[in-house]
């Protein structure tokens, strides 16, 4: 299971949980992602299809998963951002387009930016 977007004061927070077998307990986790000031389209389809991919790729390990999607996804919103910036608009003034096409290497090689921290 896997929740995000919790708002928790200047930061959004991912939270997971899944059990590896039916005899262990429960493992939870989270990621803390900085902010970014913007409104954006898109993002939600974007997480859940960049976890579905990293999943597959990891399917022992969500939260390496989670980690590597949370990262695709903040590097392609700062070169959102970026691009807006250069071309004269404000991002904070209205919703951006992401820029998925110019993202492709963020999203095929993510550098971990975001990571996973273990509930106790």
């Amino acid at each position: 299971v896997i929740i995000t977007s919790a708002l928790i004061e200047d930061k959004l927070l991912l939270i997971g949980s899944y059990k590896r077998t039916e005899e262990q307990p429960p493992e939870q986790f989270k990621i803390e992602i900085p902010k970014i000031p913007a409104y954006f389209t898109g993002t939600g389809d974007l997480t859940t299809a960049l976890l579905l991919g990293w999943s597959n790729k990891y399917p022992d390990n969500l939260e390496k998963a989670a980690e590597l999607a949370v990262s695709s996804l903040q590097a392609l919103l700062r070169r959102t951002v970026e691009d807006y910036k250069r071309a004269g608009f404000d991002p904070a003034s209205s919703s951006l387009e992401i820029r998925l096409i110019q993202s492709q290497d963020e999203i095929r090689n993510p550098r971990v930016t975001c990571n996973a921290m273990k509930y106790k």
